[in-house]
């Protein structure tokens, strides 16, 4: 029996914008779109690691709002989970520090203008259907 290891993924809302990250590494995802997160350590709990690999990530303090119903699969043994959350108050703005090399905010109508990462697409339409009111 393989086990899993669980990736989160952030859907990171702020004024009704999902914000998207652009992978600057490994070269066959360099230049593709995705939700930002990562893997779930030993002994942490997936929304412990959601705040932590944002705070890593972006360098931003944000909260888990709720899980997005489903999971995808990624190259074995790795799936993916994906919360909604949102940035704390007085939290700063997100940077590019792991990983990517450019963030967007992007708008209901801009959704889809970037090139997302294929497993992260169903993932994308599935939280858009859970943004926070």
């Amino acid at each position: 029996m393989t086990v899993r290891i669980t990736v989160v993924g952030a859907a990171l809302f702020d004024e009704g914008r999902l914000l998207a990250a652009r992978r600057s590494a490994p070269p066959e995802l360099a230049g593709r779109w995705e939700l930002p997160g990562g893997k779930v350590e030993e002994g942490e709990a997936p929304e412990e690691a959601l705040v932590r690999e944002l705070r890593e990530e972006l360098g931003v303090h944000a909260r888990a709002v709720g899980r997005v119903p489903g999971e995808w699969p990624l190259r074995e043994p790795y799936v993916l989970r994906v919360w909604t959350a949102a940035l704390e108050p007085g939290s700063p703005a997100p940077e590019p520090l792991q990983d990517h090399d450019e963030l967007r905010w992007l708008g209901p109508e801009e959704v889809w203008d970037v090139d997302w990462l294929d497993q992260d697409v169903p993932a994308v339409r599935q939280a858009l259907g859970h943004r926070p009111a």
